[in-house]
This record gives C-alpha cells, sequence and structure tokens, in this order.
C-alpha cells in the first residue's frame, strides 16, 4: 500500500512538528489507515528530529500500534484466566477457522484481522470478545458464525463505524 504523503505531510503539521507529538501522530495516521507504515515512520522522523530507532521502539511497545495492516473490523479474543477456563481457545480456533486466518493475521479482503487479548475487564460475562471497540460477552461456538456474518454485513453496507 502506498502511503498517503499529503496525509502524512497533514498529520506532522496539524502537531507543529513537535517531538512530543510523536505518538499523537502516529495515533492519528493509525486511525486513519489503520496501521502505519515504516515510510511513515521514516517521513515523520525526518520531519520531526526523532531517531527512527525511537519511533519504531514507541509503535511496537503500545499494542494499539500496528506496522502491519490490520483489518476493518479487528476482533479480539479475550484470553484471560476466566475466558480460558470458560472456552477461550476453542473459540479462537472457530474464529480462524470462520475466517480462514491465524491470529495476528488479517483476512485477504481486508475486512477482519484476529487477535488475542489479555483481558478487557469483565470477567463476569466471559470469555468476551472485541470486535473493534464493542465488548461481547457470553460468546458460544454456535454464535462465532453469526458474529462474523453480521459484521461482514455492517462492512457491505458501508455501516461498520470503524471503517474510514
Amino acid at each position: 500500500m502506498q502511503i498517503d504523503k499529503a496525509k502524512i505531510n497533514e498529520i506532522i503539521l496539524k502537531h507543529g512538528k513537535n517531538k512530543e507529538d510523536v505518538i499523537a501522530m502516529l495515533l492519528d495516521y493509525q486511525s486513519k489507515f489503520r496501521y502505519i507504515p515504516r515510510d511513515v515512520i521514516y517521513t515523520i522522523s525526518k520531519e520531526v528530529g526523532v531517531p527512527v530507532v525511537k519511533l519504531l521502539g514507541v509503535a511496537t511497545f503500545y499494542r494499539g500500534f500496528s506496522l502491519i495492516p490490520v483489518g476493518k473490523c479487528p476482533i479480539s479474543v479475550c484470553m484471560g484466566t476466566a475466558c480460558y477456563v470458560l472456552g477461550a481457545p476453542r473459540l479462537l480456533e472457530a474464529f480462524s477457522r470462520e475466517l480462514n486466518i491465524d491470529p495476528g493475521k488479517t483476512t485477504k479482503d481486508g475486512n477482519f484481522s484476529l487477535h488475542t487479548i489479555n483481558c478487557p475487564g469483565c470477567c463476569g460475562l466471559a470469555p468476551v470478545i472485541t470486535v473493534g471497540d464493542e465488548v461481547i460477552g457470553k460468546v458460544t461456538l454456535a454464535k462465532v458464525p453469526r458474529l462474523i456474518e453480521k459484521y461482514h454485513k455492517l462492512i457491505e453496507k458501508g455501516e461498520w463505524k470503524k471503517e474510514e
């Protein structure tokens, strides 16, 4: 994917080329394009004067950043203790099978990504998944195909809130 040089320059200028705002710059780009290509890191480094290694450190330290494309609809399965005990590994396998991707990957059409998370903090709803910012509790194996179908339809209609 070719980076949008005008957009990255707009983001850099919005923050006044301030070194203190590099995380905000990365967040702005990530929210618009769903990942941060290395060319963006190199551009920010050059324009703002922050070493590439520091920007890569930030982009790889914080889980909210991704250096590879993330699907329009990211699905995360909680692997915290309560969710794990109540079947999260089987849910992860079911999502992986239904989407035909391994955890950490994105579908070929760019619609879905599958990830694991440690705990979104709602153990009483275990097992839990997140779809974008939505938390869905009491997920069963039978619900997996219906959930994927639901979000696929929302993406097709252009109604998925994360779609740019």
